[in-house]
Parts: C-alpha cells; structure tokens; sequence
C-alpha cells in the first residue's frame, strides 16, 4: 500500500523486521496511532525518552521525530494516517497510558475493525477503513481531554530538547553543526548536549547521526540507484566519505547493506523524504 492510504499494521510489519527501522530517530510523512496491547519498550517521542506498556496508546504525527524500541515481548499495531484526510487529528505527540478497561476495549475494537476491513478487500474499503479510523480520533480526542492525560509540566532541560527534536527534521539534511542548532537555541553546545541526553538517553550529536544513517538506509534497500547517487542526494563530500560514514555509524558499507537486504524497489530519491544533505568531510 503506498503512503496515501489508510492503513492497519502490526508493529512486525511497520519495522519490517529490521529493528533500525524503528529504533533509529526519524520521522514519517504520515500520522501513526500506536496501539500497545502486550510487552514493554521504550520511546524517544517529542525529544523526551518514556517507557511504554500495556494499554499504551501513542500518537506520532507527520514529521515528528520519533525512535521506538517495542522489546522482544511486545505486541501492538499502528494505525497510518496520511496527511490531508478529513480526519481531526492532534497536532502535537502523546502519550496516554490507558487504565478504563471499557475504554481499552473501545480502541481495540475499532482497531479490529479497520483490520478486518483491510483484509477483505471489499469495495469501498478505504471509505469504511476512513470510517473507523474518524471513530479513532474521536476517541484519541476525548481521552487528550480527561485530566488524567494531561501532560506533567516539563523542567527546562525537557523543554530545551523538545525545541531540538522539532529542529531535526527541518534542518538534518543541511548538514549543520552542533554551533548552529545551539546557537538557534540560545544554549552553548555543552548545554545542549547535557540536556538531550538527559532527556532521551542519546547525544544531540547522536540524534542527528541516527536521523541521517536512517535516511541512507531506506534509500539503499527501497532504490535501485547507485550508492554515489544517493551520497550526492544526502549531500556528502563524496561516494567514499558516505561509505566511511556508512561504516562507522552503520557497521556495514552501502553495497554490504544493500546486498543484504531484500530485493530493492525501483524508486526516486525524492520518494523517501530526504532533501540535499551538505556533507563537505
């Protein structure tokens, strides 16, 4: 199913079976409602790193920077939303821990439906699937609303790291230093790195890398273009930097990771949501 659809996965089917697919920072062209039914993991969501449970319901919205670690135990599905359905969706991240059991099995009713929906095939499906996912955000609505879910008023560090985390996806691909970012800020480097891995476990420098490393990959298994085209395309110096780069951050070489993966699709660059990436090493 391509982007534009509505669609129903389980955690397995949206990482693929390749763990960096989730668990390396980035962010998606869509919205995602994650459904957490069994297990625990983690979640570094809206620059802040929070761990996840049972009856855990977290939203991602398009463009913001996530990384989810399920845990091998761990069950759920995600709800993909594109951008400019009718759908009222939030606009911000959130995390709801879910204690009702009457309101549990709300969401996880709805979620069976629009599965079920999805794998008849019947006609108009995508107009039924539209149907229970509005059902969704109603629920999703009602529950950001209830006192219990309102979010704890966060220290200045959070806060510091939350402006970083928005700042990833619009300026990753410019190949900015730590200096800019700060400076943006209003913080020295040192403070902004104190506070992020304070926040969410990794560096600031950390954040950036796994964003990058994360754009690289998905170019390299879901195209067929040379690895030279896409070091030109994430705007390194060169195909031999990105491959020292791929190496360090990656542990394998472009052609090492695009050998191993599953037969490559045919695609445009453009397609994996990835702008010129200024890299001069």
């Amino acid at each position: 199913m391509s982007d534009t659809n509505l669609r129903v996965q389980t955690l397995a089917q949206l990482g693929g079976n390749s763990s960096w697919r989730l668990g390396l920072a980035h962010d998606r062209p869509y919205h995602m409602l994650f459904w957490f039914t069994r297990g625990q993991g983690r979640i570094m969501l809206d620059g802040q790193r929070r761990g996840i449970g049972t009856h855990n319901a977290v939203f991602v919205p398009a463009g913001a920077l996530f990384a989810l670690d399920p845990g091998p135990q761990s069950l759920g599905q995600a709800v993909i939303a594109p951008v400019g359905t009718p759908l009222r969706l939030p606009d911000l991240p959130r995390h709801l821990r879910v204690r009702d059991v009457q309101v549990q099995a709300e969401l996880s009713s709805l979620i069976e439906a629009a599965a079920r929906e999805q794998s008849q095939s019947r006609p108009l499906a995508q107009d039924a699937l539209e149907a229970h996912v509005a059902l969704m955000s109603v629920w999703l609505r009602r529950q950001i609303t209830l006192e219990e879910h309102i979010p704890v008023k966060r220290s200045a560090g959070e806060r510091l790291s939350h402006r970083f985390a928005q700042m990833i996806p619009q300026h990753y691909t410019t190949g900015a230093s730590m200096a800019f970012y700060a400076s943006q800020l209003g913080v020295t480097p040192t403070h902004l790195t104190r506070a992020v891995k304070a926040a969410t476990g990794k560096t600031a420098a950390d954040l950036l890398t796994e964003r990058v490393v994360h754009a690289a990959r998905t170019l390299l298994e879901s195209t067929t273009h040379p690895a030279r085209n896409i070091a030109q395309h994430l705007g390194f110096g060169s195909a031999a930097y990105f491959t020292r780069f791929m190496q360090q951050h990656a542990g394998r070489s472009p052609s090492q990771l695009r050998a191993a993966a599953a037969p490559p699709l045919r695609g445009h660059l453009g397609t994996a949501s990835v702008n010129s990436y200024s890299r001069t090493h």
